[in-house]
Formats: C-alpha cells, structure tokens, sequence
C-alpha cells in the first residue's frame, strides 16, 4: 500500500521529502525558480541530489520545467484552482463512496479516532493544518477507496498540489470549523455504508473549499 509517510531511505529521499514539504507549506514561495546551486546550499546536499528532488517534484505536479526558464514552483492562480478542483471533486467523491463500502470497521473506528484529535487542533488553534499521510483526513478516505489505480491517480498525481492550496490558503479562518463539521458527516455517511451519499457529501465538501480558497486568492490577484 502506498505510505507517504515512510521514512526517507536515502539522503535523496530526505532532500525530495524536506523540499516538498518546504515547497507545499510556501517556505519555497509558490511560483518561485528552483537554483540547482541555492538549494544543494541551503539543503547541504549535492547538486545531483537536488536536481533528482525535482524531477520526482515534477512528477507530483508542484514543479514544472519550461525551456529558457527552468525548474520553477508551479503558481497558485484562480485557473489552476478550478482545474485541479474538478478533477479532485469527481476523484475524491468516487474514494468516499468506494471507502463506504470497503473500509473495515477497524478502519472506520480510527478514522473517527483521528477526527477526535483534529477536533481538539480546531478548538485549541483555530486552524485545521493536517500533515501529509496518514494523519490527513482526505488521504485515509483515499486509501479506504482500497482501488489501487484511484489511489495512484491521487496520492502519486494530484495530492501534492492539492495540499499547496489547502495549507497555503484554505486552512485558517471561518472554514475551519465547517470543513470539520463536513468531515463529520462524510464520515458519518461512510460508517452507515451509504457511499451515494458519502460521495455527494465529499464533492459538496471540495466544492466548498475551492470556492473559499477562490476568494483568498482575488485579494492576491488584485494587490
């Protein structure tokens, strides 16, 4: 099964997981060119190890190489938003109703164990900031889906690029607590095994969080 939070093997795993974070938490500004010589520096790691960090980068979606211009974070525009979004609503909304009828009962009692602790992150912090893996609501539910090539789509595709809007610029502010309240009844639905309506509920919940990051990014747009 795919792990995204497995230990890094080598010192090129490090620098690929320390840069991705780094890149999808906007310590590596969104839109920013990557210097092979800066990050083997700032990473204390040669340039052949970089450069191997962001070719598997591209392959995440979150760096794109463009001729005459080189390796460069991908920018979070309203465009991009909307493309990705739509892809992940029907992506997503398909895991949820497949989690519904093949997580174990195992699994969903865990799945409601890890909402009792970002419930505790809600009340405590305001802020809803969910690491990569198995810690991250949307990642379980992708993992219960138990589809293999939907897991690859999103967890070797699209996950990535997704976190850059979520952290960046959808986990904070009034959403917080909805988005919460919304998992709540996604997994709800999955416990009852009515994954019709847990996939209505996960594609209603992704089309409430681009429509809030949409309008964190206009104030940027307009600056």
């Amino acid at each position: 099964m795919l792990n995204l939070t497995e230990q890094p093997i080598t010192a090129a795993d490090k620098t690929f997981f320390q840069l991705r974070k780094d890149i999808v938490e906007g310590v590596v500004l969104a839109g920013s060119k990557l210097s092979e010589t800066e990050l083997s520096t700032k990473y204390s790691v040669s340039r052949a190890v970089i450069r191997e960090a962001i070719n598997r980068l591209a392959t995440c979606h979150i760096v794109e190489r463009k001729a005459n211009v080189g390796a460069r974070v991908v920018s979070l525009s309203p465009e991009g938003l909307v493309d990705l979004y739509q892809v992940r609503e029907s992506l997503e909304g398909m895991a949820a109703r497949l989690a519904a009828q093949n997580m174990t009962d195992a699994e969903i009692a865990d799945l409601n164990t890890l909402l009792n602790v970002h419930s505790q992150d809600v009340k405590n912090h305001g802020s809803y900031y969910q690491e990569a893996g198995d810690v991250d609501f949307h990642y379980r539910i992708i993992l219960g889906s138990k589809n293999n090539h939907l897991i690859a789509m999103l967890v070797n595709g699209i996950y990535h690029l997704v976190r850059m809007y979520r952290v960046q610029l959808g986990m904070s502010g009034p959403r917080v607590s909805t988005a919460f309240e919304e998992h709540k009844h996604i997994v709800q639905a999955i416990c009852n095994r009515d994954g019709e309506l847990a996939e209505m509920l996960m594609r209603r919940h992704i089309l409430y969080s681009k429509n809030n990051i949409q309008r964190k990014l206009a104030p940027q747009l307009e600056a």
